[in-house]
């Protein structure tokens, strides 16, 4: 017995005689009467009982039918959730990302692509950087988010506008004349908690501005960084977009100034590997959303 087998039988049950199953599948009557012979020839049981103008099952037929239900039920399940993969709007995203991006730039753009595409499930996978390319590289993920420039060869990528670096600091203990920047020689006597990412960067700059700034801490955490800023432990030097994870009024973020220092986000994935549809779509509301 095969599908259309099935099909053909189950309209039989349902239109509740064989001339309107014929019309309903489009076949000559006398067509569909050869193959429900076959098929009872073949299952060595009468599927029908004949005689009236009406189908009637025989105890058989109705074994069939609920089995033939199920299976069908299956069958044309399997078929919507392989077009809805195929079409993006089912299926799993997996994408690996840096914290100072993912923090920020993620949760949003999964808010808004599951109001659209409710189906489609994720795996986010949080690393630094050169992780997360590794990640990719091995196919654990097919988007990677991170502030690392990436090989045109191997990476098709977006690269996000620039965003300064800020301060973040508890208000009892910031520094800096103005509410909404910080010149950077105002950091001077501040102690610092930074990203091992900017940690070279802000070096720099400091050494031309004319002086060594004091790194209490190193950490890749943005959560443990404004927690310790926070506390009091001195200023978290994070991108500007952090901002949006303080809640609390004891805190302030402040622009770096004179010089401003600057980072970008980039998103990519791999030139020579063909995206699941799903990630293809996330990455559509991505280029809507952010560029």
């Amino acid at each position: 017995m095969d599908i259309k087998d099935m099909r053909a039988f189950y309209a039989i049950v349902e239109e509740g005689n064989i001339s309107h199953a014929a019309g309903r599948l489009a076949v000559a009557q006398p067509a569909l009467s050869r193959q429900m012979k076959r098929l009872e020839s073949a299952l060595g049981v009468k599927l029908f009982e004949r005689g009236s103008r009406r189908i009637r099952l025989t105890e058989a037929g109705r074994v069939l039918k609920e089995r033939v239900e199920q299976i069908l039920g299956l069958v044309d399940g399997t078929v919507r959730e392989i077009q809805d993969v195929g079409e993006g709007t089912a299926g799993e995203v997996r994408i690996g990302t840096i914290t100072s991006s993912g923090a920020n730039l993620v949760p949003g753009l999964l808010a808004a692509f599951h109001k659209t595409h409710p189906r489609v499930t994720f795996q986010i996978f949080e690393a630094e950087g050169a992780r997360v390319l590794d990640m990719l590289d091995n196919r654990l993920i097919e988007i990677a988010v991170t502030r690392t420039e990436v090989e045109r060869e191997s990476y098709e990528s977006i690269v996000l506008a620039n965003e300064p670096l800020a301060a973040m600091m508890n208000r009892t203990a910031s520094c800096g004349a103005a509410e909404d920047f910080v010149r950077l020689a105002e950091l001077a006597e501040q102690s610092i908690i930074i990203p091992l990412r900017w940690q070279g960067i802000f070096l720099t700059a400091c050494r031309k501005a004319g002086f060594e700034p004091r790194i209490l801490c190193l950490s890749d955490s943005i959560v443990q960084d404004v927690l310790a800023a926070k506390a009091g432990l001195g200023a978290a030097i994070l991108p500007q977009s952090a901002k949006s994870l303080l809640t609390d009024e004891a805190m302030v973020c402040k622009r770096i100034v004179e010089p401003e220092i600057l980072t970008h986000t980039v998103i990519a994935w791999k030139r020579d590997r063909p995206l699941s549809a799903a990630a293809a779509s996330f990455l559509s509301l991505l280029r809507e959303r952010l560029l």
